[in-house]
């Protein structure tokens, strides 16, 4: 008699809208508290900060981590930010986005 493997369970495509919301809300704070800091003035708008030229040290961008972790239900390891950081929000989310796609590619899905 032949055996039957249970189905596999489908695989869900990376929520990568949720991951950029989460990185963009965290790392905004992380800006502002900077440039508060350094004396770094920024434009009013969240879409111009994300582009101004704030730095982003790498142990701050660590702790944003929590919060994609919290929001895609996966554990992120603190190695997968630049050491030395970031020059905008913009360079960080280019950087880390691919890097938690393939975190969640390996333990829970497909790509889109």
């Amino acid at each position: 008699m032949a055996t039957i493997a249970p189905p596999q369970p489908a695989a869900t495509a990376f929520p990568k809208a949720d991951a950029i919301r989460a990185l963009v809300d965290e790392l905004l704070q992380v800006a502002r508290a900077e440039a508060q800091v350094r004396g770094i003035a920024l434009p009013p708008e969240n879409p111009k900060i994300i582009q101004a030229p704030v730095p982003l040290d790498s142990l701050s961008v660590v702790d944003t981590l929590c919060a994609v972790e919290q929001v895609l239900d996966i554990e992120l390891r603190d190695s997968i930010v630049r050491t030395g950081g970031y020059n905008s929000i913009e360079k960080a989310i280019d950087d880390l986005l691919p890097k938690i796609e393939r975190v969640w590619v390996k333990k829970k899905g497909s790509k889109p």
